[in-house]
């Protein structure tokens, strides 16, 4: 993973565990909690993204609109966010949406109980369910604060660890399906950002599909911008704009004088709604 997404600290101790834009509908079966209420057509993007530690200044986000990227993932709360985010307002999502920019909420939550490391907030048995809830009513509070409308999805950022320790994997379904389910009963969609190996792999292979996030952003560094020729999971797994990929970090670009050091990310799914 890259650097920005916890304190380089716990970042260092993770590594070693280790476009056109639509409005569809699409991805809503994989969410089963959704079934039963009435959703704003989720807006999707398909096209290249890129995330990094903290939303860049407007004047970089003009000058970095240059096609080559269409949408980039903001850090918009939770208690392991690693950044503090000075330049991410109501204001400048409005502005930076206007210009063209596409959004992807991202919220670093409680992380896995057997994780290496510290972290500021952490799952355990018997706290992952009220966890789930209590950080998926924040989410929506600080996306919705932002001006991320109802109908938008907010990805929950989990980091990689042991997904043979059983005791450590239930713990962390069940925050993800209780962080799941809040955000649906606000009307919210669920992304998931998790790596191959550890973190997206324990959704990907759960047998109990209920209240498992519908949107999944996985880490797989091969410097492939697809989604679906090194798809590790299942085919007919996250089909239909519901799948994204980040397949290079830590990557210094350039553009219009200002430099940015970024993950790329191959995007097809869905992005916030701003306007």
């Amino acid at each position: 993973m890259s650097s920005h997404r916890q304190s380089k600290k716990r970042r260092y101790i993770t590594w070693a565990v280790a476009g056109t834009a639509v409005v569809a509908g699409a991805g809503i079966a994989a969410q089963t909690s959704m079934a039963a209420t009435t959703w704003p057509a989720q807006r999707t993007f398909t096209g290249r993204a890129f995330d990094t530690c903290a939303a860049p200044s407007l004047s970089a986000m003009k000058a970095w609109h240059t096609g080559f990227y269409g949408a980039a993932a903001v850090y918009v709360g939770g208690k392991n966010r690693g950044c503090s985010q000075p330049n991410l307002t109501a204001s400048w999502v409005k502005s930076v949406s206007t210009l063209g920019w596409k959004l992807i909420p991202l919220y670093v939550g409680a992380q896995p109980p057997c994780q290496t490391g510290s972290s500021p907030e952490k799952i355990t048995a018997s706290t992952a369910a009220s966890l789930g809830a209590t950080d998926a009513a924040d989410a929506v509070a600080k996306a919705s604060a932002l001006g991320m409308k109802a109908g938008s999805p907010i990805y929950l950022d989990m980091e990689s660890y042991d997904v043979t320790d059983k005791a450590c994997n239930d713990a962390v379904l069940t925050y993800v399906r209780a962080f799941d389910k809040t955000l649906h009963a606000k009307t919210y969609r669920t992304g998931y950002y998790g790596f191959r190996s550890s973190s997206a792999k324990a959704v990907a292979d759960a047998t109990d599909r209920t209240d498992l996030p519908g949107n999944l952003w996985y880490a797989l560094w091969d410097k492939q911008n697809t989604t679906t020729a090194d798809w590790p999971f299942g085919a007919d797994q996250w089909t239909n704009h519901s799948r994204a990929h980040q397949y290079m970090v830590n990557s210094k670009e350039s553009r219009g004088g200002y430099t940015i050091t970024v993950d790329r990310d191959a995007w097809d799914a869905p992005v916030a709604i701003t306007g």
